[in-house]
């Protein structure tokens, strides 16, 4: 019986495990942690760095939607952006609050509830922890949409072209 070595036995493990998952991660906070003040309207308002390993291989596009699903009016969302490039894994802190940021490969950015084009932080009313879901999903093909679209509009061009999905929740309360 011949040996496999070392390298071989790891590759056999990585092969039953099955393909890594999709993860989207912050430098700025975990899973489940407190968004820092200065991602919120309590703060200097700029988005976090978000990192993501594990996309689907074949994705050609990124879309990006960040919302507070416990505000007292629904769901309120905080960020849209769409059609980052498929070899993007990373997005730096504080993207510009622009309809297509500089250094982000043509990706553009939405309209959040805030009737403003980029990324607008937690900005609960005094109470209990909101919680903000920062959704990443990894799709077929870029939308092709404008810039200033909504979530409604991306979440209805996504369809079909899903190829994978991450999320990182945070959560914030104002004490004022």
């Amino acid at each position: 019986m011949k040996s496999v070595g070392t390298a071989g036995a790891l590759l056999a493990a990585l092969a039953l495990e099955g393909p890594m998952a999709f993860t989207l991660t912050s430098s700025a906070f975990t899973e489940g942690a407190t968004i820092p003040t200065k991602h919120t309207c309590d703060g200097t308002d700029m988005s976090p760095a978000l990192a993501w390993s594990g996309a689907p291989a074949n994705a050609k596009a990124f879309a990006l939607i960040a919302d507070d699903p416990d505000a007292p009016a629904g769901t309120w969302v905080h960020w849209v952006l769409f059609d980052l490039p498929g070899a993007t894994s990373t997005l730096p802190e504080n993207v510009a609050k622009t309809e297509t940021p500089q250094d982000l490969g043509g990706a553009l950015q939405g309209k959040n509830d805030f009737r403003r084009i980029g990324y607008g932080g937690p900005c609960p009313p005094p109470g209990k922890p909101h919680r903000y879901f920062f959704k990443l999903y990894a799709l077929d093909a870029p939308l092709g949409l404008r810039a200033g679209a909504t979530k409604p509009d991306v979440e209805r061009a996504m369809q079909g072209h899903v190829l994978g999905d991450a999320q990182l929740m945070g959560t914030y309360a104002r004490k004022r």
